[in-house]
């Protein structure tokens, strides 16, 4: 079972999207390729995709990797009326499986957005070498999530999921959430995309109680289903909580950032 079943519409509808600043650094890699190939891994409900298609008219095809068919379902749904008869091909594996769709594919942008830490990462990032243009770009990219964040409501929220389901972050049904015991830039630079740039973008969300509850819904540490009969009484007291912070601290305010991190070849084009 995905680490995300069931909680494709909570995605679609309560995740935050990708700041402009990032979508136009994204679209800015293929900038002179006149038909290129997106391959976005690990898509969900295809954000990056969706974000990118109004700035892409010469984007020709779109390939798009998540191992949890509602979710592929979803980003289908929310990206068809959009494509204007580009190609696109919606793939139910996990990452690391993706394979050359037709002979003489080549991707020349890949994206992987808030998913990276769930993969094997030297096995995705040596299908990406097999599958990718000789000056392809590489993007990982990701913020964090009200159960990283420090602020004081975030804390108060964390500790509420904790006392229902343990003090150790939740990944599904399959146990605890392990950190990557590295940095990505390490993983890169062992790769052959070793041909770093960081991007750092400051940002500020100011939350609702009710999209921090759908928000929730849509997370691996706590959707629905692992809370069992005692998914209400968690909402109605973490709705109370929330609603309380946000009068006392004048909203539900995260100041955070977006990182990208772009990577190609050495030798590769800017």
């Amino acid at each position: 079972m995905s680490l995300f079943h069931a909680t494709a519409d909570a995605y679609s509808r309560h995740r935050p999207g990708l700041p402009d600043k990032v979508v136009h650094l994204l679209a800015g890699t293929l900038r002179g390729i006149r038909h290129p190939a997106l391959l976005d891994l690990g898509t969900g409900t295809g954000q990056v995709p969706a974000a990118l298609l109004p700035l892409l008219p010469q984007l020709a095809r779109l390939d798009l990797v998540d191992a949890d068919r509602d979710m592929l379902h979803q980003a289908d749904l929310s990206l068809r009326p959009h494509l204007a008869g580009r190609a696109a091909a919606f793939h139910p594996v996990r990452a690391e499986e993706f394979t050359a769709p037709e002979e003489g594919y080549r991707a020349d942008l890949v994206t992987c957005a808030r998913a990276f830490h769930w993969m094997d990462r030297p096995a995705v990032l040596a299908m990406a070498d097999r599958v990718t243009a000789p000056r392809a770009t590489l993007a990982i990219k990701g913020d964090d999530s009200p159960w990283t964040h420090p602020a004081p409501w975030t804390v108060v929220l964390r500790e509420l999921v904790q006392s229902y389901l343990g003090v150790e972050r939740r990944a599904g049904t399959t146990g605890a959430y392990a950190q990557p015991d590295r940095r990505y830039g390490d993983d890169l630079a062992e790769s052959p995309f070793s041909d770093v740039a960081q991007h750092h973008f400051p940002l500020r969300r100011v939350w609702t109680p009710g999209k921090v509850i759908g928000y929730l819904r849509s997370t691996s540490y706590a959707r629905p289903d692992l809370f069992g009969d005692r998914h209400r009484r968690f909402e109605t007291e973490a709705r109370a909580l929330l609603e309380q912070r946000a009068a006392e601290e004048g909203g539900l305010v995260e100041d955070g950032a977006f990182d990208v991190l772009l990577a190609r070849r050495p030798g590769g084009a800017r």
